[in-house]
Protein backbone atom coordinates (compact mmCIF):
# COMPACT_ATOMS: atom_id res chain seq x y z
CA UNK A 1 0.00 0.00 0.00
CA UNK A 2 3.09 2.52 -0.19
CA UNK A 3 1.55 4.40 -2.89
CA UNK A 4 -1.39 5.31 -1.02
CA UNK A 5 -1.49 8.36 0.99
CA UNK A 6 -4.37 9.79 2.81
CA UNK A 7 -3.80 12.72 3.02
CA UNK A 8 -2.09 13.43 -0.40
CA UNK A 9 -5.14 11.40 -1.87
CA UNK A 10 -7.40 13.43 -4.48
CA UNK A 11 -10.21 12.32 -2.72
CA UNK A 12 -8.91 13.73 0.37
CA UNK A 13 -9.12 17.16 -1.29
CA UNK A 14 -12.69 16.50 -2.82
CA UNK A 15 -13.97 15.66 0.62
CA UNK A 16 -12.32 18.99 2.43
CA UNK A 17 -14.73 20.55 -0.30
CA UNK A 18 -17.08 18.48 1.18
CA UNK A 19 -16.66 19.46 4.22
CA UNK A 20 -16.81 22.65 3.66
CA UNK A 21 -20.08 22.42 2.10
CA UNK A 22 -21.84 21.23 4.81
CA UNK A 23 -21.51 24.08 7.08
CA UNK A 24 -24.21 25.42 5.42
CA UNK A 25 -27.35 26.36 7.28
CA UNK A 26 -28.97 24.27 4.65
CA UNK A 27 -27.14 21.39 5.97
CA UNK A 28 -27.65 21.77 10.01
CA UNK A 29 -28.91 18.22 11.17
CA UNK A 30 -32.48 19.40 11.85
CA UNK A 31 -33.24 20.54 8.05
CA UNK A 32 -31.35 16.76 7.20
CA UNK A 33 -33.22 14.47 9.48
CA UNK A 34 -36.74 16.15 8.23
CA UNK A 35 -36.31 13.97 5.39
CA UNK A 36 -38.84 11.25 5.99
CA UNK A 37 -36.24 8.87 4.31
CA UNK A 38 -33.74 10.27 5.93
CA UNK A 39 -33.26 6.78 8.35
CA UNK A 40 -33.91 4.41 5.39
CA UNK A 41 -31.05 5.86 3.85
CA UNK A 42 -28.25 6.05 6.55
CA UNK A 43 -29.13 3.18 8.62
CA UNK A 44 -27.86 -0.42 7.75
CA UNK A 45 -28.92 -4.22 9.50
CA UNK A 46 -25.68 -6.70 9.83
CA UNK A 47 -23.45 -8.89 11.77
CA UNK A 48 -26.43 -9.01 14.59
CA UNK A 49 -26.43 -5.10 14.83
CA UNK A 50 -28.42 -2.12 13.69
CA UNK A 51 -26.17 1.04 12.60
CA UNK A 52 -28.14 4.28 13.01
CA UNK A 53 -26.00 6.71 11.37
CA UNK A 54 -29.04 9.46 10.48
CA UNK A 55 -27.99 11.98 12.70
CA UNK A 56 -24.28 12.42 11.52
CA UNK A 57 -23.05 15.14 9.43
CA UNK A 58 -23.04 13.57 6.28
CA UNK A 59 -25.13 13.47 3.35
CA UNK A 60 -25.26 10.71 0.36
CA UNK A 61 -22.92 13.22 -1.64
CA UNK A 62 -20.31 12.76 1.39
CA UNK A 63 -21.07 9.15 2.06
CA UNK A 64 -20.44 8.44 -1.97
CA UNK A 65 -17.08 9.87 -1.73
CA UNK A 66 -16.09 8.05 1.97
CA UNK A 67 -16.74 5.01 0.24
CA UNK A 68 -14.67 5.81 -2.79
CA UNK A 69 -12.31 6.67 -0.37
CA UNK A 70 -12.65 3.37 1.05
CA UNK A 71 -11.93 1.79 -2.13
CA UNK A 72 -9.01 3.84 -3.23
CA UNK A 73 -7.29 2.88 -0.15
CA UNK A 74 -7.85 -0.86 -0.58
CA UNK A 75 -9.00 -1.22 3.06
CA UNK A 76 -11.45 -4.31 2.68
CA UNK A 77 -8.46 -5.61 0.60
CA UNK A 78 -5.98 -4.89 3.25
CA UNK A 79 -8.64 -6.82 6.05
CA UNK A 80 -9.08 -9.58 3.70
CA UNK A 81 -5.50 -10.65 3.88
CA UNK A 82 -5.13 -10.00 7.57
CA UNK A 83 -7.83 -12.14 8.21
CA UNK A 84 -5.52 -14.68 5.71
CA UNK A 85 -2.81 -14.51 7.96
CA UNK A 86 -0.76 -11.41 5.82
CA UNK A 87 1.72 -9.95 8.09
CA UNK A 88 0.45 -6.78 7.80
CA UNK A 89 2.24 -5.04 10.73
CA UNK A 90 4.70 -4.13 8.99
CA UNK A 91 6.98 -2.33 11.38
CA UNK A 92 7.73 -5.72 13.51
CA UNK A 93 6.93 -8.33 10.55
CA UNK A 94 4.19 -9.86 12.16
CA UNK A 95 0.09 -10.73 11.15
CA UNK A 96 -2.88 -10.27 13.02
CA UNK A 97 -4.91 -13.02 13.52
CA UNK A 98 -6.72 -12.11 16.44
CA UNK A 99 -9.80 -13.34 14.39
CA UNK A 100 -8.33 -16.72 13.89
CA UNK A 101 -8.90 -17.14 17.91
CA UNK A 102 -12.53 -17.13 17.12
CA UNK A 103 -13.14 -18.72 14.19
CA UNK A 104 -14.89 -22.14 14.28
CA UNK A 105 -14.76 -22.90 10.50
CA UNK A 106 -12.33 -25.53 9.69
CA UNK A 107 -9.98 -24.05 7.71
CA UNK A 108 -6.07 -23.68 8.13
CA UNK A 109 -4.44 -20.51 8.68
CA UNK A 110 -0.72 -21.04 7.47
CA UNK A 111 2.00 -18.70 8.92
CA UNK A 112 5.62 -19.68 8.73
CA UNK A 113 4.85 -23.06 8.07
CA UNK A 114 2.50 -23.55 10.88
CA UNK A 115 -1.36 -23.78 11.03
CA UNK A 116 -1.79 -21.06 13.24
CA UNK A 117 -5.47 -21.50 13.85
CA UNK A 118 -4.87 -25.47 14.75
CA UNK A 119 -2.07 -23.89 17.35
CA UNK A 120 -5.45 -21.30 19.10
CA UNK A 121 -7.97 -24.06 19.10
CA UNK A 122 -5.40 -26.84 21.06
CA UNK A 123 -4.87 -23.89 23.17
CA UNK A 124 -9.15 -23.64 23.66
CA UNK A 125 -8.65 -27.02 24.13
CA UNK A 126 -6.63 -26.57 27.26
CA UNK A 127 -8.63 -24.01 28.65
CA UNK A 128 -11.96 -25.96 28.33
CA UNK A 129 -10.17 -28.87 30.24
CA UNK A 130 -8.47 -26.70 32.52
CA UNK A 131 -11.74 -24.37 33.97
CA UNK A 132 -13.84 -27.46 34.18
CA UNK A 133 -11.39 -29.52 36.00
CA UNK A 134 -11.54 -26.07 38.72
CA UNK A 135 -15.60 -26.07 38.32
CA UNK A 136 -15.99 -29.74 39.72
CA UNK A 137 -13.34 -29.49 42.23
CA UNK A 138 -10.72 -31.19 40.92
CA UNK A 139 -7.62 -28.66 40.47
CA UNK A 140 -7.83 -26.84 44.15
CA UNK A 141 -5.28 -24.61 46.02
CA UNK A 142 -2.82 -25.53 49.12
CA UNK A 143 -5.43 -26.86 51.23
CA UNK A 144 -7.61 -28.80 48.88
CA UNK A 145 -10.28 -25.69 49.09
CA UNK A 146 -12.28 -24.85 46.17
CA UNK A 147 -11.21 -21.80 44.53
CA UNK A 148 -13.45 -19.08 44.99
CA UNK A 149 -11.59 -16.15 44.31
CA UNK A 150 -10.00 -15.15 40.67
CA UNK A 151 -7.61 -12.50 40.01
CA UNK A 152 -6.38 -11.57 37.06
CA UNK A 153 -2.94 -9.97 37.30
CA UNK A 154 -2.16 -8.01 33.81
CA UNK A 155 -1.97 -4.53 32.48
CA UNK A 156 -3.37 -2.69 29.44
CA UNK A 157 -4.78 -5.72 26.95
CA UNK A 158 -3.93 -8.11 29.18
CA UNK A 159 -7.12 -7.18 31.32
CA UNK A 160 -9.23 -4.06 30.11
CA UNK A 161 -11.25 -6.36 27.29
CA UNK A 162 -11.67 -9.09 29.81
CA UNK A 163 -13.07 -6.71 32.25
CA UNK A 164 -15.32 -5.64 30.04
CA UNK A 165 -16.21 -8.98 29.30
CA UNK A 166 -17.21 -9.66 33.03
CA UNK A 167 -18.74 -6.80 33.56
CA UNK A 168 -21.42 -7.07 30.40
CA UNK A 169 -21.74 -10.40 31.36
CA UNK A 170 -21.76 -9.93 35.39
CA UNK A 171 -25.82 -11.88 35.20
CA UNK A 172 -24.16 -14.74 33.84
CA UNK A 173 -21.87 -15.89 36.27
CA UNK A 174 -22.97 -18.47 38.12
CA UNK A 175 -19.84 -20.36 39.48
CA UNK A 176 -19.31 -19.21 42.28
CA UNK A 177 -16.25 -17.50 41.50
CA UNK A 178 -15.40 -13.96 42.08
CA UNK A 179 -13.39 -12.04 39.42
CA UNK A 180 -10.63 -9.38 40.64
CA UNK A 181 -8.43 -7.44 38.31
CA UNK A 182 -4.90 -6.43 39.74
CA UNK A 183 -3.16 -4.00 36.63
CA UNK A 184 -1.46 -1.44 38.40
CA UNK A 185 1.57 -1.21 40.37
CA UNK A 186 -0.03 1.07 42.97
CA UNK A 187 0.17 -0.89 46.13
CA UNK A 188 -4.01 0.64 46.81
CA UNK A 189 -5.00 -2.21 44.19
CA UNK A 190 -3.08 -5.15 45.70
CA UNK A 191 -4.17 -4.08 49.02
CA UNK A 192 -7.61 -3.67 49.00
CA UNK A 193 -7.56 -7.22 46.73
CA UNK A 194 -5.49 -8.79 49.21
CA UNK A 195 -8.29 -7.59 52.52
CA UNK A 196 -11.27 -8.71 50.58
CA UNK A 197 -10.20 -12.43 49.04
CA UNK A 198 -9.06 -15.48 51.11
CA UNK A 199 -6.23 -16.62 50.07
CA UNK A 200 -6.63 -20.19 50.23
CA UNK A 201 -9.17 -19.83 48.15
CA UNK A 202 -7.46 -17.87 45.48
CA UNK A 203 -6.65 -18.56 42.00
CA UNK A 204 -3.57 -15.98 40.13
CA UNK A 205 -3.93 -15.40 36.77
CA UNK A 206 -0.27 -14.06 35.69
CA UNK A 207 -0.91 -12.49 32.28
CA UNK A 208 2.01 -11.29 30.43
CA UNK A 209 3.46 -12.24 26.65
CA UNK A 210 7.04 -11.81 27.60
CA UNK A 211 6.67 -11.89 31.10
CA UNK A 212 9.09 -8.54 31.90
CA UNK A 213 6.23 -6.19 32.09
CA UNK A 214 7.31 -4.16 35.14
CA UNK A 215 3.91 -3.69 37.25
CA UNK A 216 3.05 -7.24 36.28
CA UNK A 217 6.50 -8.72 37.55
CA UNK A 218 5.96 -6.53 40.34
CA UNK A 219 2.68 -7.68 41.68
CA UNK A 220 3.91 -11.49 41.08
CA UNK A 221 6.77 -10.80 43.35
CA UNK A 222 3.93 -9.53 45.69
CA UNK A 223 1.98 -12.52 45.59
CA UNK A 224 4.38 -15.11 45.82
CA UNK A 225 5.69 -13.15 49.20
CA UNK A 226 2.41 -12.68 50.78
CA UNK A 227 1.06 -16.49 49.68
CA UNK A 228 4.31 -18.24 51.10
CA UNK A 229 3.89 -15.75 54.42
CA UNK A 230 -0.04 -17.28 54.87
CA UNK A 231 1.79 -20.33 54.42
CA UNK A 232 0.26 -21.33 51.45
CA UNK A 233 2.61 -22.89 48.16
CA UNK A 234 2.15 -19.84 45.71
CA UNK A 235 2.99 -22.56 42.61
CA UNK A 236 -0.82 -24.65 43.64
CA UNK A 237 -2.20 -20.91 43.42
CA UNK A 238 -0.81 -19.43 40.35
CA UNK A 239 -1.23 -20.07 36.29
CA UNK A 240 0.68 -18.01 33.96
CA UNK A 241 -1.03 -16.80 30.37
CA UNK A 242 2.51 -16.00 28.12
CA UNK A 243 3.96 -17.02 24.87
CA UNK A 244 6.17 -19.78 24.71
CA UNK A 245 9.66 -20.12 26.03
CA UNK A 246 8.86 -17.30 27.98
CA UNK A 247 10.24 -16.87 31.96
CA UNK A 248 6.68 -17.65 32.79
CA UNK A 249 6.61 -20.80 30.57
CA UNK A 250 9.19 -22.70 32.30
CA UNK A 251 7.37 -25.49 34.31
CA UNK A 252 9.36 -26.66 37.37
CA UNK A 253 6.62 -26.60 39.88
CA UNK A 254 6.16 -22.77 39.93
CA UNK A 255 2.52 -22.29 38.61
CA UNK A 256 -0.44 -24.97 38.34
CA UNK A 257 -0.37 -24.21 34.31
CA UNK A 258 0.92 -22.50 31.52
CA UNK A 259 -1.52 -21.26 28.30
CA UNK A 260 0.04 -20.16 25.31
CA UNK A 261 -0.67 -16.45 24.15
CA UNK A 262 1.04 -15.78 20.18
CA UNK A 263 3.03 -12.67 19.01
CA UNK A 264 0.29 -12.52 16.25
CA UNK A 265 -2.21 -11.30 18.25
CA UNK A 266 -1.41 -7.87 20.14
CA UNK A 267 -2.67 -7.28 23.40
CA UNK A 268 -6.07 -5.27 23.15
CA UNK A 269 -6.72 -7.44 20.15
CA UNK A 270 -6.33 -10.40 22.97
CA UNK A 271 -10.04 -10.78 24.30
CA UNK A 272 -11.13 -14.39 22.57
CA UNK A 273 -7.54 -15.55 22.89
CA UNK A 274 -6.17 -17.08 26.25
CA UNK A 275 -5.83 -13.90 27.97
CA UNK A 276 -9.28 -13.53 27.96
CA UNK A 277 -10.35 -16.98 27.81
CA UNK A 278 -9.03 -18.57 31.08
CA UNK A 279 -10.34 -15.70 33.66
CA UNK A 280 -13.78 -15.47 31.29
CA UNK A 281 -14.12 -19.47 31.75
CA UNK A 282 -13.92 -19.49 35.18
CA UNK A 283 -16.07 -17.14 35.77
CA UNK A 284 -18.56 -17.83 33.09
CA UNK A 285 -17.76 -21.51 32.26
CA UNK A 286 -16.34 -22.49 29.15
CA UNK A 287 -19.58 -23.17 27.26
CA UNK A 288 -20.63 -18.96 27.79
CA UNK A 289 -17.50 -18.06 26.58
CA UNK A 290 -17.41 -20.17 23.61
CA UNK A 291 -20.93 -18.47 22.74
CA UNK A 292 -19.44 -15.14 23.12
CA UNK A 293 -16.23 -16.36 20.32
CA UNK A 294 -19.47 -17.12 18.42
CA UNK A 295 -21.07 -13.62 18.72
CA UNK A 296 -17.51 -12.61 17.76
CA UNK A 297 -17.07 -14.83 14.62
CA UNK A 298 -20.40 -13.52 13.20
CA UNK A 299 -18.90 -10.12 13.32
CA UNK A 300 -15.89 -10.79 11.89
CA UNK A 301 -17.64 -12.54 8.52
CA UNK A 302 -19.79 -9.63 8.77
CA UNK A 303 -16.97 -6.97 8.47
CA UNK A 304 -15.16 -9.25 5.59
CA UNK A 305 -18.02 -10.48 3.85
CA UNK A 306 -20.61 -7.84 3.49
CA UNK A 307 -20.66 -4.73 0.52
CA UNK A 308 -18.95 -1.52 1.60
CA UNK A 309 -22.40 -0.05 1.64
CA UNK A 310 -24.02 -2.39 3.89
CA UNK A 311 -20.62 -3.02 6.15
CA UNK A 312 -20.92 -1.99 9.89
CA UNK A 313 -17.52 -1.27 11.09
CA UNK A 314 -16.57 -0.10 7.60
CA UNK A 315 -19.61 2.68 7.50
CA UNK A 316 -18.60 3.34 11.18
CA UNK A 317 -14.95 3.86 10.50
CA UNK A 318 -15.68 6.01 7.79
CA UNK A 319 -17.35 7.86 9.79
CA UNK A 320 -14.81 8.61 12.18
CA UNK A 321 -12.30 9.43 9.39
CA UNK A 322 -14.90 12.01 8.24
CA UNK A 323 -15.70 13.35 11.88
CA UNK A 324 -11.73 13.65 12.69
CA UNK A 325 -9.84 14.56 9.61
CA UNK A 326 -12.71 16.99 7.79
CA UNK A 327 -14.89 17.82 10.22
CA UNK A 328 -12.20 18.60 12.72
CA UNK A 329 -13.53 17.03 15.83
CA UNK A 330 -10.93 15.70 18.02
CA UNK A 331 -12.82 13.42 20.36
CA UNK A 332 -16.01 11.26 20.51
CA UNK A 333 -17.18 10.01 23.13
CA UNK A 334 -19.22 6.17 23.92
CA UNK A 335 -22.83 6.61 25.54
CA UNK A 336 -23.92 2.77 26.09
CA UNK A 337 -27.71 2.73 27.88
CA UNK A 338 -26.97 -0.57 29.50
CA UNK A 339 -25.23 -0.37 32.58
CA UNK A 340 -23.57 -3.89 32.09
CA UNK A 341 -21.50 -1.95 29.69
CA UNK A 342 -20.15 0.63 31.95
CA UNK A 343 -15.96 -0.96 30.76
CA UNK A 344 -16.85 -0.67 27.00
CA UNK A 345 -15.01 2.85 26.70
CA UNK A 346 -12.46 2.08 28.89
CA UNK A 347 -11.64 -1.15 26.67
CA UNK A 348 -12.05 1.14 23.37
CA UNK A 349 -9.81 3.32 24.66
CA UNK A 350 -7.15 1.32 24.45
CA UNK A 351 -8.18 -0.38 21.77
CA UNK A 352 -8.70 2.54 19.53
CA UNK A 353 -6.08 5.16 20.65
CA UNK A 354 -2.96 2.63 21.06
CA UNK A 355 -3.98 0.95 17.40
CA UNK A 356 -4.55 4.36 15.75
CA UNK A 357 -2.56 7.00 17.70
CA UNK A 358 -0.19 7.34 15.20
CA UNK A 359 1.70 10.97 13.31
CA UNK A 360 3.47 8.10 10.65
CA UNK A 361 1.60 6.15 7.86
CA UNK A 362 2.49 2.76 7.27
CA UNK A 363 5.73 3.25 4.95
CA UNK A 364 6.94 5.35 7.62
CA UNK A 365 6.28 8.72 6.01
CA UNK A 366 4.71 11.45 8.34
CA UNK A 367 0.92 12.52 8.06
CA UNK A 368 0.37 15.78 7.36
CA UNK A 369 -2.17 15.79 10.54
CA UNK A 370 -2.39 12.90 12.88
CA UNK A 371 -4.24 9.86 13.45
CA UNK A 372 -6.39 8.92 15.97
CA UNK A 373 -9.26 10.30 17.72
CA UNK A 374 -9.68 11.21 21.76
CA UNK A 375 -12.53 8.48 23.28
CA UNK A 376 -14.10 8.64 26.68
CA UNK A 377 -17.23 7.42 27.61
CA UNK A 378 -19.41 6.68 30.60
CA UNK A 379 -23.26 4.89 30.68
CA UNK A 380 -26.21 6.59 30.21
CA UNK A 381 -28.02 8.25 31.48
CA UNK A 382 -25.38 8.81 33.82
CA UNK A 383 -23.70 11.05 31.18
CA UNK A 384 -26.69 12.96 31.07
CA UNK A 385 -26.03 14.36 34.50
CA UNK A 386 -22.03 14.45 34.16
CA UNK A 387 -20.73 15.69 30.74
CA UNK A 388 -23.57 16.83 28.49
CA UNK A 389 -23.70 19.91 29.46
CA UNK A 390 -20.64 20.33 27.54
CA UNK A 391 -22.12 17.99 24.89
CA UNK A 392 -25.23 20.32 24.39
CA UNK A 393 -23.22 24.30 24.49
CA UNK A 394 -19.87 23.33 24.70
CA UNK A 395 -17.30 22.44 22.46
CA UNK A 396 -19.19 19.48 20.03
CA UNK A 397 -17.98 16.39 19.86
CA UNK A 398 -19.74 12.89 18.23
CA UNK A 399 -21.34 10.45 20.18
CA UNK A 400 -22.01 6.87 19.68
CA UNK A 401 -25.01 5.81 21.47
CA UNK A 402 -25.59 2.27 22.31
CA UNK A 403 -29.19 0.25 23.03
CA UNK A 404 -30.18 -2.36 23.95
CA UNK A 405 -33.80 -3.64 23.65
CA UNK A 406 -34.06 -6.45 26.01
CA UNK A 407 -32.30 -6.18 29.41
CA UNK A 408 -31.03 -9.20 31.20
CA UNK A 409 -32.83 -8.90 34.36
CA UNK A 410 -36.48 -9.25 33.48
CA UNK A 411 -38.81 -8.26 36.31
CA UNK A 412 -41.49 -6.18 37.37
CA UNK A 413 -40.81 -2.00 36.50
CA UNK A 414 -43.26 -0.90 38.14
CA UNK A 415 -44.49 2.40 36.02
CA UNK A 416 -43.29 5.46 36.60
CA UNK A 417 -45.24 8.81 34.70
CA UNK A 418 -46.81 5.99 32.60
CA UNK A 419 -43.58 3.57 31.56
CA UNK A 420 -41.27 1.10 33.08
CA UNK A 421 -37.42 1.60 33.35
CA UNK A 422 -36.74 -0.10 30.32
CA UNK A 423 -38.57 2.31 28.63
CA UNK A 424 -37.42 5.45 30.56
CA UNK A 425 -33.79 4.71 29.28
CA UNK A 426 -34.98 4.30 25.63
CA UNK A 427 -36.85 7.68 26.20
CA UNK A 428 -33.49 9.57 27.36
CA UNK A 429 -31.71 7.84 24.73
CA UNK A 430 -33.73 8.68 21.81
CA UNK A 431 -33.75 12.18 23.72
CA UNK A 432 -30.79 13.29 24.13
CA UNK A 433 -29.93 12.20 20.15
CA UNK A 434 -32.54 14.21 19.06
CA UNK A 435 -31.61 17.20 21.01
CA UNK A 436 -28.23 17.11 19.87
CA UNK A 437 -28.90 17.41 16.63
CA UNK A 438 -31.49 19.67 16.21
CA UNK A 439 -31.36 22.31 19.03
CA UNK A 440 -33.44 24.75 19.99
CA UNK A 441 -34.26 28.65 19.48
CA UNK A 442 -34.06 30.88 22.73
CA UNK A 443 -34.22 34.20 23.33
CA UNK A 444 -31.82 33.82 26.62
CA UNK A 445 -28.65 33.18 25.12
CA UNK A 446 -28.42 30.93 28.18
CA UNK A 447 -30.79 29.10 26.87
CA UNK A 448 -29.96 28.73 23.38
CA UNK A 449 -28.57 25.45 21.43
CA UNK A 450 -27.06 25.23 18.26
CA UNK A 451 -27.64 21.85 17.65
CA UNK A 452 -26.14 20.13 14.47
CA UNK A 453 -24.22 17.84 16.87
CA UNK A 454 -23.55 14.37 15.26
CA UNK A 455 -24.44 11.11 16.69
CA UNK A 456 -25.26 7.75 15.62
CA UNK A 457 -27.26 4.94 17.45
CA UNK A 458 -25.70 1.14 17.99
CA UNK A 459 -29.06 -0.79 18.27
CA UNK A 460 -28.10 -4.47 20.21
CA UNK A 461 -31.31 -7.39 20.89
CA UNK A 462 -29.53 -8.20 24.48
CA UNK A 463 -26.73 -8.67 26.28
CA UNK A 464 -26.56 -12.83 25.81
CA UNK A 465 -23.14 -14.09 25.07
CA UNK A 466 -23.52 -14.11 21.52
CA UNK A 467 -23.96 -10.13 21.69
CA UNK A 468 -21.19 -9.26 23.73
CA UNK A 469 -19.00 -10.91 21.36
CA UNK A 470 -20.67 -8.99 18.39
CA UNK A 471 -19.83 -6.27 20.06
CA UNK A 472 -16.38 -6.64 20.82
CA UNK A 473 -15.80 -7.74 17.46
CA UNK A 474 -17.14 -4.75 15.62
CA UNK A 475 -15.16 -2.24 17.76
CA UNK A 476 -12.32 -4.03 16.39
CA UNK A 477 -13.33 -4.39 13.24
CA UNK A 478 -14.09 -0.23 13.12
CA UNK A 479 -10.49 0.32 14.80
CA UNK A 480 -8.74 -1.61 11.88
CA UNK A 481 -10.61 -0.08 9.40
CA UNK A 482 -10.18 3.55 10.24
CA UNK A 483 -6.35 2.45 10.29
CA UNK A 484 -6.48 0.89 6.94
CA UNK A 485 -8.30 4.14 5.47
CA UNK A 486 -5.48 6.65 7.29
CA UNK A 487 -2.67 4.26 6.06
CA UNK A 488 -1.57 3.64 8.84
CA UNK A 489 -0.30 0.65 10.90
CA UNK A 490 -3.13 -0.17 13.76
CA UNK A 491 -1.11 -3.26 15.54
CA UNK A 492 2.49 -1.48 16.72
CA UNK A 493 2.66 1.26 19.99
CA UNK A 494 5.90 2.38 19.97
CA UNK A 495 4.29 5.59 21.69
CA UNK A 496 3.79 3.40 24.91
CA UNK A 497 7.83 2.22 25.42
CA UNK A 498 9.43 5.77 25.44
CA UNK A 499 7.62 6.34 28.90
CA UNK A 500 8.87 3.19 29.41
CA UNK A 501 12.18 3.24 28.88
CA UNK A 502 12.72 7.18 31.29
CA UNK A 503 10.86 5.29 33.80
CA UNK A 504 13.33 2.56 33.87
CA UNK A 505 15.97 5.54 33.94
CA UNK A 506 14.05 6.95 37.56
CA UNK A 507 13.77 3.15 38.92
CA UNK A 508 17.64 2.59 38.85
CA UNK A 509 17.79 5.90 40.32
CA UNK A 510 15.61 4.60 43.45
CA UNK A 511 17.20 1.68 43.64
CA UNK A 512 21.12 3.17 44.18
CA UNK A 513 19.18 5.32 46.93
CA UNK A 514 17.84 2.05 48.54
CA UNK A 515 21.18 0.91 48.47
CA UNK A 516 22.76 4.15 49.85
CA UNK A 517 20.67 6.59 51.59
CA UNK A 518 23.11 8.81 51.29
CA UNK A 519 22.85 9.46 47.28
CA UNK A 520 20.92 12.20 47.21
CA UNK A 521 19.60 11.43 43.29
CA UNK A 522 22.33 13.52 42.04
CA UNK A 523 22.50 12.34 38.97
CA UNK A 524 18.68 13.24 38.02
CA UNK A 525 17.48 16.30 36.56
CA UNK A 526 16.83 19.01 38.79
CA UNK A 527 12.63 18.42 38.52
CA UNK A 528 12.68 14.87 39.08
CA UNK A 529 15.42 14.98 41.75
CA UNK A 530 13.18 16.83 43.54
CA UNK A 531 10.56 14.51 43.34
CA UNK A 532 12.28 11.39 44.13
CA UNK A 533 13.48 13.41 47.24
CA UNK A 534 10.07 13.90 48.36
CA UNK A 535 8.91 10.61 47.67
CA UNK A 536 11.85 9.22 49.81
CA UNK A 537 11.35 11.30 52.63
CA UNK A 538 7.46 11.40 52.83
CA UNK A 539 7.39 14.99 53.05
CA UNK A 540 6.11 17.72 50.83
CA UNK A 541 9.79 20.05 50.25
CA UNK A 542 9.56 23.51 49.22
Amino acid sequence: MAEYRFDEHELHGQLVIQARKMSDNSTHLKNLIADESRLASFSVNGGGLFFDYSRQRVDKAGMQLLFELAEESGARDRFARMAAGEKVNVTENRAALHMAARSFADVPIMLDGRDARAELMAVLDKIRTFTNAVHRGEVNGSDEQKFKHVVVVGIGGSYLGTEFVASALEAFADRDIQLDFLANVDIHNFGAIWARIDPRRTLWIIISKSYTTAETMANEDLIRRYMTGYGLDPAKHIVTVTSKGSPGDQGGGREIAAFHMFDFIGGRYSVTSAVGGVPLSLYLGYDRFERFLKGAEMMDRHALDAPAEQNLPLIAALLTVWNTSFLGYPQSAIIPYASPLSKLAPHVQQLNMESNGKSVDAAGRFLVAPAGTVIFGEPGTNAQHSFFQLAHQGKPFPVEFIGVLNPQYRMDEGCCKGVGHQQELWANLLAQATALAIGRENDDPAKYFSGNRPSSILVIEDLEPESVGRLLAFYEAKTVYEAFIWGINPFDQFGVELGKVTAGTLRKAMAVHNDNPADNFSGLDPINRRYLQMLSSGKLID
